[in-house]
This record gives structure tokens, C-alpha cells and sequence, in this order.
């Protein structure tokens, strides 16, 4: 199908013709090869004229309309050019059909499903080089994935170099995950759980031997769209300096049995867990960046967003309030941690006074008053 363009120019104050600076466009006509023509811009009717403005000393302003000077159109030519538009319509919605395709996939009724496309970016402020990352997805109960799906990984060895204050090693790992959530009759009314990405950090010597340099998780997103996390790690420790000098000359050091004790033991079935005694230490941190899909049919049952995501939340077993405790720990921890950083920026002598004047402010105050 061919397509003309037609553009009307006009050209002032130029003494000669072909004078680019002073030639300004005042209309396009577009015609396709099924006979519409679009005018832009559109005919001037009841709006008023149009404006163009010239530059120079004078400024003037020149105003022209655009009117349509056709005969008008008989009821066949109209019922023609509806039928025109209608055969128009459905070929660009035949158009749009073949890029989406037959294969869409639909869950079904009271099913939703998470899509995750995930990147492991980078893995900053560890002690040695030559750094890998083991992984593994947890799914909580009602979840389940595809057998095709693989729920663990490692990333390829990567070598740290300096990026401003910290050494960095940059992975660009890619992973794909795909879950599948079933509300049950017993747990309705409950927050359900949310898978659980838990991963180990690792180092490689020269000797090929490997140390633990740390262990962490990450709650994947309750909310689609894009997601940037920065995940901090520590390792367990033992007391005494052999420990390390083992770490050190023939590597080695010790692990967790149960990776899941990162955040609650998978075996845990008690009201309290107590770490009472165990040792560990902060360690570096890993960057993800989670791009998260969400699909169930309740999405189509409301005409908003907001209530699109509201509906297949609470359907779905109270995902909403779950997302909204997300939200708040995820803010007090932001809240914490710029306070800890303003804390941090302040001199020592001010922080001292500061905490000096509270003392006697508190004592005045404890203080019996003498008559």
C-alpha cells in the first residue's frame, strides 16, 4: 500500500524563491492505499485562524484557515467511507492479534502467577577476589513452578576490581523464575508466604580452594514493575584467632548446614527461634534487579489499576495487607538508616555536647526543688 505526502509551505519576506529561512510549513495531507486522507493540521472550522509567528525586528504575525472546499458528500460516499473505516479498523486489529498471537496463555480461575526475570548485577565490600554466587528459590506451601523450572543456580566466577571506595565485581547474571500460587479453603483469611531467593557468596583462590564470604535472601516483590535491591550478607565465625588463620592459608571456613537459618530454618516449627550465642559478622553486599510479572484473571474483572490490584490481592488471600507490612519495615529501615548516616555526618564534639546537655537537663529535672 502506497502513502503520498502532500506539504504546503509558505515563504515571507524572502525577495527570491527557495529561501529556506523564511519558508514556514502551514499544512500536510496524507493519503494511504485505502483512500483516507488525514489533514494536519486539522481544518480550522469554528476554532479560528491559525498563528505563525515571525522572528525579526518586526515580529509580525500572519494568521491563515484551512477550510474544506469539497462538495458535500452524498449518504453513498458516507456509507462508502464508514465502510472504509470499519474494513481499516479490523485489519489493524487483525494486525495487532498477529503480534500478540494464539499462544497467549490464560491462567485459570482463582490461580496467580509470578514471572520473574532477575539480574544478579554485582557484589561489593568482600575480603578476597575471584568471587561466585550460589542460589536457590524456596517455595512456601501453596506454590508450586513448572517441572521444567530450575530452582537454583551459580553465577560464573568474577574478578573484583576498584570502583570508587569499595571493590566491586560485577556478575550480570540472568535468571528466570516462574511460580504458581492456589488459594486453599483452610488458609483463606491468612497471609500467605512469599518465595524466598536465598543465596551463598563465595571466593576461589589460586589453589582452587573456596571460602563462605556470606550468606543472604531476598523476599521477591509483592508489586509488579522493576526492582532494585541491594541485599547486605554476614558468615558465621568462631572464637579465637585459628579459625581465621585456616580461612587464610588453607581456606575453609564454617558454614551453615541449613542456608534457610539465614532467615527462619525451613525445619523450624516453634513460636520463638533464639540465636542466642551464635557469631557472625557483616560482610559485603549483593545488588539485584528484579523485574517482576504478575497474571491472574482477576485483573480483568475491574476496569481501574488500583482496584485491579486490590481485587486479585484480597482474592488471592490478603496480599495487600502483606504488601503494605513490606512497605512499612521496608520504610522505617530507609527511615533507620538515613538517621544512622545523619549520625554519622555530625562531629564527635557536637554529639558529645549533645548528649552531655540531655545528661543535665535530666538530672536538673530528677532534682527536688529547695525552698
Amino acid at each position: 500500500n502506497s502513502v503520498l505526502h502532500v506539504t504546503i509551505s509558505g515563504e515571507f519576506f524572502s525577495r527570491r524563491l527557495g529561501c529556506k529561512e523564511y519558508e514556514y510549513v502551514l499544512c500536510m495531507i496524507r493519503v494511504d492505499g485505502n483512500g483516507v486522507i488525514t489533514v494536519k493540521p486539522d481544518f480550522t472550522g469554528t476554532k479560528g485562524p491559525y498563528r505563525i509567528e515571525l522572528e525579526g525586528e518586526k515580529r509580525e504575525i500572519w494568521k491563515f484557515t484551512l477550510e474544506n472546499a469539497s462538495a458535500t458528500v452524498e449518504e453513498k460516499e458516507e456509507a462508502r467511507e464508514q465502510r472504509v473505516f470499519k474494513d481499516l479498523y479490523s485489519r489493524h486489529k487483525e494486525y495487532l492479534s498477529g503480534l500478540v498471537g494464539s499462544d497467549l496463555e490464560m491462567t485459570a480461575p482463582g490461580l496467580f502467577r509470578l514471572f520473574v526475570n532477575g539480574e544478579i548485577v554485582s557484589a561489593q565490600g568482600y575480603e578476597y577476589n575471584n568471587l561466585y554466587i550460589h542460589f536457590f528459590l524456596e517455595l512456601p506451601s501453596c506454590w508450586s513452578c513448572p517441572p521444567s523450572q530450575l530452582l537454583s543456580g551459580m553465577t560464573q566466577t568474577c574478578t573484583s576490581k576498584v570502583h570508587g571506595k569499595d571493590r566491586v565485581a560485577f556478575f550480570s547474571f540472568p535468571f528466570t523464575l516462574e511460580m504458581f500460587f492456589t488459594q486453599e479453603d483452610d488458609l483463606e483469611g491468612s497471609l500467605p508466604e512469599w518465595p524466598v531467593l536465598y543465596f551463598e557468596v563465595l571466593s576461589l583462590d589460586f589453589w582452587h580452594r573456596y571460602r563462605v564470604e556470606g550468606y543472604g535472601f531476598v523476599v521477591l516483590p509483592a508489586t509488579p514493575g522493576v526492582h532494585t535491591l541491594s541485599v547486605s550478607t554476614w558468615r558465621p565465625v568462631e572464637l579465637g584467632t585459628i579459625s581465621e588463620l585456616r580461612r587464610f592459608f588453607i581456606g575453609g571456613s564454617p558454614e551453615l548446614e541449613d542456608i534457610t537459618y539465614t532467615k527462619v530454618p525451613s525445619t523450624f516449627t516453634g513460636d520463638r527461634l533464639s540465636r542466642f550465642g551464635f557469631r557472625s559478622e557483616t560482610t559485603g553486599s549483593v545488588t539485584f534487579r528484579l523485574n517482576c510479572l504478575q497474571q491472574s484473571k482477576a485483573f480483568l474483572e475491574s476496569s481501574s489499576m488500583k482496584k485491579r490490584m486490590q481485587s486479585v490481592l484480597d482474592r488471592l488471600g490478603n496480599f495487600s495487607q502483606q504488601s503494605s507490612l513490606y512497605n512499612v519495615l521496608e520504610a522505617f529501615q530507609r527511615a533507620r538508616h538515613r538517621m544512622q548516616e545523619a549520625r554519622e555526618s555530625l562531629p564527635q564534639d557536637l554529639i558529645r555536647t549533645s548528649a552531655s546537655e540531655a545528661h543535665n537537663d535530666e538530672s536538673i529535672i530528677k532534682q527536688p526543688a529547695a525552698f
